[in-house]
């Protein structure tokens, strides 16, 4: 499943490296909303993709930062 290959591949990225994705997929949302509102948005199921990603990757952050704080107790 390609999901999971995704979560694995953001697990194993540093926290700058999730901020940096996360700000280059937030651009791209950014850019098929505006394709959408002018018309020109062809690949519709792209939008759906970037929203998971974004998900996924909040995900592993919190989750990251959960284990950093519990190995601090």
């Amino acid at each position: 499943m390609a999901s999971n290959s995704r979560i694995a591949d953001f697990k194993l990225m540093t926290d700058d490296q999730l901020g940096e994705e996360l700000i280059k997929l937030r651009k791209e949302q950014f850019n098929l909303r505006f394709q959408r509102a002018t018309g020109q948005l062809e690949n519709t199921a792209r939008m759906r993709i970037i929203r998971r990603d974004i998900a996924r990757i909040k995900t592993v952050a919190s989750q990251k930062r959960h284990e950093a704080s519990a190995a601090q107790k």
